[in-house]
């Protein structure tokens, strides 16, 4: 994060004419936001005076909407900018706030005590941060924070409803942490251990010793007991293609809730399953964010018990498996547990995708494609919230970068859950989030082989996540294939859901049954959490093919360190091209439901649907479309 001190003589004349128009004398404070405590939450007590809390404040963007009018422009493959992407600064030019509102909030921030050298922004200076005690901040904003406690036994400190004076409304569109109980829980089901189901591992093995050839059946090479890399490439036709441009082309992983890749665990699975790949386990690369996870040592019984690193084995052993030798990048943030209530140390309480997305905002060279596996429900998190961390993964996409994020594993909601957080207890289905954001690519779920089907397994509850957004409404580029979807539904579910909403997800792949190594062992796991970097591993391999053609990749950071790249390098946020043209080279699910609610759920059907989308991605259809966009 850019820290920007403000010059002495600067600060005494800003704090003189600030003392000469009072804060208090311009308008008295209101709401700015309520969000009522999600039921899987608990209040405990009041939150310690001197437990400090890092204030992040989301100014208005001065021209937000013309950032996503080019947004849609660069990823049209219609329109003549088709590739033109932004820069990290011409991004930061449009989401820059106004003069008038940076003045009015650092007015305000001098009126209630907080010194602007202790500020820290963004490079736009769209985020305001600063470190400040529980008691200073329940006066800045006129509330109360508290001890809130899930039912997993975690805690945070949060503050349901807050204020700000009324002049400040329109300049301010949130501050966290406050009213935001969002969790970026794993989307993975964990399956018994391999050896406890009585699977013959053996058999997987065999499997697996098969010699990639262009011959190589699905039959051959798959086994419906576990889900491997060579099953993978065989599957989506990946098998013969080796990447060509690594290095210029890169991918991505996101790590929270203490979850980091165990290079040992990643080193035994790629050398069962792909030998060749084996050392690449040494070698991707780990940015730690916010003291972010990255321990490599045995875990103890406590960290075993809870499954860590489950989630983190498996999105690395899946890209490298199927991706390499692509370079992989894996951020690592920290940010839960984000506080005890006998902790008298200052911990983390901020909200992860913050945290991460403003780390990965501020870099110039990003991977094309960005891989991520966790979310929780939409409702769990005031709209304010949902929409500043949207529209900053719109600015992601105007610089090119794909997010691919995994569409949850309740189908349309866990079985006895599915009520509104409004205080009314309303019956409806869970939407997920971020996966209703417009600006992302949500992945859902199959299993089988000849043919797919949305995935379900009855031993662990797991169905593939699908719905339609509460939040955000459905985007121009989806209206001809949901659109349709929607109407066929009737009246079914007719109050349990948005009709008008973004509709989940956009594509999907395998996602159960994975054969990993956690801890030394093999194990199953099932999962959108398995078929998010399935997926991603794949269209990062559509732009490395892209790339060696001088082509337009899916994604790409708005960044080229010369000309030449420059000239032959121009990204594409991926949505647009998929809605338009690329759902042709992706197969088809024509079975599965998801299920939840205690109901059937959304089904699959011909086109899209909101179970699996379009889809699962071929390969060499998906690159010969990609390969000729218009």
């Amino acid at each position: 994060m850019l820290i920007i001190d403000v010059a002495p003589l600067a600060l005494a004349a800003f704090c003189s004419l600030v003392h000469s128009t009072p804060i208090l004398g311009r308008s008295s404070y209101a709401v700015k936001d309520s969000h009522h405590v999600p039921r899987k939450w608990s209040r405990v007590s009041e939150a310690p005076s001197d437990h400090v809390v890092k204030l992040e404040i989301a100014l208005k963007q001065s021209q937000f909407d013309e950032l996503e009018r080019q947004l849609y422009e660069v990823s049209d493959p219609d329109h003549h900018r088709y590739g033109e992407h932004l820069s990290r600064d011409e991004v930061n030019e449009l989401i820059k706030p106004t003069d008038d509102s940076l003045h009015l909030v650092h007015e305000w921030l001098i009126e209630s005590g907080v010194e602007l050298n202790k500020l820290s922004y963004s490079p736009a200076k769209d985020w305001v941060k600063v470190k400040l005690p529980v008691a200073h901040v329940e006066r800045l904003l006129d509330t109360k924070y508290a001890v809130y406690k899930h039912e997993d036994g975690t805690h945070i400190v949060r503050a349901p409803t807050w204020s700000l004076p009324s002049h400040l409304h329109s300049h301010i569109e949130t501050i966290q942490p406050t009213n935001s109980f969002f969790r970026p829980g794993p989307r993975r089901s964990n399956v018994m251990p391999v050896a406890d189901m009585g699977t013959d591992i053996a058999s997987v093995q065999r499997v697996e010793t098969v010699s990639p050839s262009a011959d190589l059946t699905v039959a051959q090479a798959c086994n419906m007991s576990a889900v491997t890399p060579l099953c993978l490439r065989t599957l989506y036709g990946t098998i013969n293609y080796t990447p060509q441009v690594p290095g210029k082309n890169k991918i991505g992983l996101t790590n929270y809730l203490n979850e980091a890749n165990n290079r040992s665990d990643v080193f035994l699975f790629l050398k069962q399953f792909r030998p060749e790949a084996a050392q690449a386990a040494f070698q991707f690369k780990v940015e730690i964010i916010a003291n972010g996870d990255n321990q490599q040592t045995p875990d103890n019984a406590t960290q075993l018990a809870a499954g860590k690193d489950l989630e983190g084995n498996l999105d690395a052993e899946t890209i490298l498996g199927i991706d390499y030798p692509t370079p992989l990048i894996a951020y690592n943030t920290g940010g839960s547990p984000p506080f005890k209530p006998d902790d008298n140390t200052p911990t983390n309480t901020n909200e992860p995708y913050l945290t991460w997305v403003q780390y990965v905002l501020a870099k110039h060279d990003l991977p094309q494609v960005i891989s991520t596996s966790y979310g929780d429900d939409e409702q769990t998190i005031p709209l304010s919230y949902a929409r500043t961390v949207c529209n900053q993964f719109a600015q992601l996409g105007a610089r090119g970068v794909s997010l691919l994020f995994a569409s949850g594993d309740d189908g349309v909601g866990a079985n006895g859950t599915c009520f509104t957080n409004d205080g009314k207890d309303t019956s409806t289905f869970l939407p997920s989030f971020p996966d209703g954001c417009p600006y992302i690519t949500s992945v859902g779920a199959t299993k089988n082989f000849n043919p797919e089907v949305a995935a379900f397994d009855p031993r662990n509850g797991f169905f593939s996540g699908g719905g339609f957004s509460n939040y955000f409404q459905r985007p121009s580029y989806q209206n001809a294939a949901v659109t349709p979807y929607v109407a066929s539904l009737g009246n079914k579910y007719a109050g349990l859901y948005n009709k008008n909403g973004r509709g989940y997800p956009d594509i999907a792949a395998q996602g159960q049954l994975y054969q990993t190594v956690w801890n030394g062992t093999f194990r199953r796991l099932d999962g959108t959490s398995a078929s998010t970097p399935t997926a991603s591993a794949i269209l990062a391999l559509v732009n490395d093919s892209l790339l060696a053609a001088g082509k337009k990749p899916l994604g790409l950071a708005g960044y080229f360190p010369n000309l030449f790249d420059a000239l032959t390098v121009s990204p594409s946020f991926l949505n647009p091209w998929l809605y338009k043209r690329g759902y042709q080279a992706f197969t088809d699910i024509l079975s599965g439901s998801a299920s939840g609610c205690d109901t059937s759920g959304f089904p699959a059907v011909k086109g899209w649907d909101a179970v699996t989308g379009f889809g699962t991605p071929f390969f060499p259809r998906v690159r010969a479309a990609a390969l000729n966009p218009y």
